[in-house]
């Protein structure tokens, strides 16, 4: 699972590093209590007031402290806007967000836990790293980085349940602006960001289909010879599970027309989107239940 491999990777970084502070909203129960017990005088829970503990977060780093917070998606992170933008981007405080729940991992839920808009509000904020781990090993990859990071961070986790994807994090490849390639593959690239990506793998298994496919675990300030590698193909596919407007896949968009309209690429891929559509979906249920009622598929493409 993501979120143990992340915090017990925090852990082992916490051990090296006497800096990192965790900070949680009231959750975590059965994940947070290896990192509690270790470093209690690095942990704190801050109740059901994440504006608070965003501040508080802040606060810390201004003490030289790495801190990370730790809630359910929309928590710290919608709820947090305000705090995010003036108090820990704009002053560009060491403190990473960690979101769990990403998507529709607490479909049950209901509306108010589906993390769908968050991508696109974080990364319309300068200053502000987001990342979003695919599987376990890129979730370990994504502690080590963000201990050693020094600025405002976002770790995007799924729930439960996520396959191991990569054989192993030495080699892989892990850092901001660059993708990493999964299979290789003729005319069309698969580009997916998240644990959507194990949908990915498992799709293009069934379809029989010849397509590269890779995934992003950074989201956004793609580095050019990555960019150029993707405009190599004649069609790209971007997956996630998001809102369509101002998540992953546009990101992608953008950066292909930046480099189209500047001469840097004579020809641009035709690039299609799969996320959640721009509306809500007041329906309760499972995961995968959510995942197919939004639409989340590659199948029909």
């Amino acid at each position: 699972m993501t979120r143990s491999t992340f915090i017990n990777s925090l852990c082992e970084a916490a051990a090296k590093h006497e800096d990192i502070f965790l900070i949680c909203g009231d959750l975590g129960y059965s994940v947070l209590e290896p990192f509690a017990r270790r470093f209690p005088d690095r942990f704190l829970n801050a109740g059901i007031a994440e504006q608070n503990m965003t501040q508080v977060a802040v606060g810390l780093a201004r003490e030289g402290y790495n801190v990370f917070t730790y809630s359910i998606g929309n928590f710290p992170t919608l709820r947090c806007m305000e705090q995010i933008r003036y108090d820990l981007c704009y002053h560009e405080a060491n403190v990473k967000i960690v979101a769990v729940g990403a998507g529709y991992a607490y479909g049950p839920q209901g509306v108010s836990h589906h993390t769908t808009e968050d991508v696109a509000m974080l990364r319309s904020i300068p200053n502000m790293l987001l990342c979003a781990p695919a599987d376990p090993i890129e979730a370990q990859a994504a502690a080590e980085f963000m201990a050693a990071f020094r600025g405002p961070g976002y770790v995007r986790l799924n729930k439960a349940g996520e396959p191991r994807l990569h054989s192993e994090a030495d080699g892989l490849g892990f850092r901001p602006g660059h993708f990493l390639k999964l299979k290789d593959g003729e005319g069309t690239a698969v580009v997916a960001s998240g644990a959507i990506l194990a949908l990915a793998v498992a799709e293009l298994e069934h379809l029989g289909k010849r397509w590269a496919l890779y995934s992003s675990p950074f989201i956004g300030n793609y580095a050019l010879q990555e960019l150029l590698a993707l405009a190599s193909y004649d069609e790209l596919i971007t997956l996630e599970e998001h809102q369509l407007n101002g998540g992953f896949g546009s990101s992608i968009v953008e950066a292909m027309s930046d480099l189209y309209a500047n001469g840097v690429i004579k020809n641009m891929p035709r690039i299609r989107r799969k996320g959640i559509p721009n509306c809500f979906i007041g329906t309760c249920g499972t995961q995968d239940y959510l995942r197919q009622v939004a639409g989340l598929s590659l199948i029909g493409s």
